[in-house]
């Protein structure tokens, strides 16, 4: 008798919850330039949206949130992120921080990543296997975040922005090998993605100029040779990688763009001809604007960065924003990026303000950071819209952004994959 009860309340439950409904007086699907309004949602219990129907339909007994009084869109996506760390100024930066560190960073930094209603994100570049580690355990429901697609260590050449041993004494490091992410010729490159695939990543990121933050002189050098970026393109082509590539000056993104990657990082000194080949060979831009201002204003504070640091992030900030508008309006694809970890996590909707403020269109601004990132990880079959047949990730913020993008800040519900992690 015990047995045939458990198994008919087995029975019953399954029935219980069958959908979610949402219902929505204004939402953003994504995909149309136009807001769209009093619809109902309904999500099924595989986490994905079952369909969009026109009207509040009454639940039943099925799970319901009510979010008229707000604006409901897409789960965001950030295509440039650090999980790990944040940058600290030289007076608060500790002696040493342990990749064990790095990793309890992470997981906190990633929950705070996906309560700003960013549900998805690509990490490009850190110690070797934190985001590698974070990815696996979010995916196991071990630890809340949004879903990761990671590059795992950036891959440099000697003595560039992503060679781990810069600012060393000779004596206090090995030679980095390809396996540890630094090469130098063709044939190196092919064993640094190998290793990168061996290891779980996802894609490939290169620092293909200098860096500002790096210590060294040059913020905009190129760094990789035009047969080594090919060797690392054709190398992650045979593993159906993706390949992102930090690049301040335009010699070097020339080179990546001509080599076939599939986005460029940062992209400062980007001049009309790269802008133009970028356009010619389908090409994204991620800005990361919100990095370049926050480090000019703190190059203004003595001692926040090395001095040969310094000039660099002074320079490097207010050309980012005038470099983006000039893409913008010539027609180059972006997608949306931030580089928080130089900031703080958690500010990723500043980068709204900052595209909107150089000259992009609100309802581009928040398409960049869902549709568009969706088609630059080649998942916008499933992710980046809201609409039938795409998995479930729908935040809602508390106001609407097309009149005013500050309220990107002001999230209030966050579901990923049919579940619901702020409400």
């Amino acid at each position: 008798m015990r047995v045939k009860m458990r198994f008919l309340l087995l029975i019953l439950s399954s029935f219980v919850y069958a959908d979610t409904y949402i219902h929505t007086s204004n939402y953003i699907d994504g995909v149309s330039d136009e807001i769209k309004q009093d619809s109902t949602i309904i999500v099924d219990r595989n986490g994905k949206i079952k369909s969009i129907e026109k009207g509040f339909i009454n639940p039943g007994d099925n799970k319901f949130y009510d979010l008229t009084s707000y604006t409901v869109l897409p789960g965001l996506m950030d295509m440039h992120v650090h999980f790990g760390g944040e940058y600290q100024s030289k007076a608060e930066r500790p002696i040493k921080v342990e990749r064990e560190t790095e990793a309890i960073l992470a997981t906190v930094h990633a929950e705070t990543t996906l309560n700003a209603g960013f549900t998805t994100v690509r990490q490009v570049g850190d110690s070797g296997f934190v985001s590698i580690s974070l990815r696996d355990a979010i995916n196991k429901g071990i630890v809340k975040g949004p879903r990761i697609y990671t590059s795992g260590k950036s891959i440099a050449t000697t003595g560039g922005h992503a060679d781990h041993t810069n600012g060393r004494a000779i004596d206090d490091y090995e030679y980095p090998v390809p396996e540890d992410g630094v090469i130098n010729g063709p044939y190196e490159a092919f064993t640094a993605v190998r290793q990168r695939y061996k290891d779980g990543a996802n894609g490939i990121k290169l620092t293909v100029t200098g860096g500002v933050l790096s210590v060294a002189a040059s913020g905009d050098n190129p760094q990789f040779t035009q047969s080594e970026v090919e060797a690392v393109v054709e190398a992650a082509k045979d593993y159906g990688f993706w390949v992102a590539v930090h690049a301040h000056g335009s010699e070097g993104m020339k080179r990546a763009v001509l080599a076939g990657v599939d986005s460029v990082e940062h992209g400062t000194y980007m001049t009309t001809e790269v802008m133009d080949l970028m356009i010619e060979r389908g090409t994204y831009y991620v800005p990361t604007i919100s990095a370049g201002e926050f480090v000019a204003e703190k190059s203004k504070i003595d001692n926040y960065f090395p001095e040969i640091v310094r000039p660099k992030a002074a320079a490097v900030g207010p050309q980012i924003g005038s470099t983006f508008n000039k893409a913008y309006e010539r027609g180059v694809k972006i997608a949306f990026g931030t580089d928080v970890g130089v900031q703080p996590h958690g500010t990723n909707w500043k980068e709204f303000i900052y595209m909107n403020k150089y000259g992009m269109k609100p309802m581009d601004t928040i398409k960049s950071a869902t549709i568009e990132t969706a088609k630059l990880l080649r998942i916008d079959s499933k992710l980046g819209s809201l609409e039938s047949g795409k998995i479930a990730d729908i935040i809602a913020v508390n106001g609407n952004p097309l009149n005013d993008l500050s309220v990107m800040e002001n999230v209030v519900f966050v579901m990923k994959e049919g579940n619901v992690y702020k409400q």
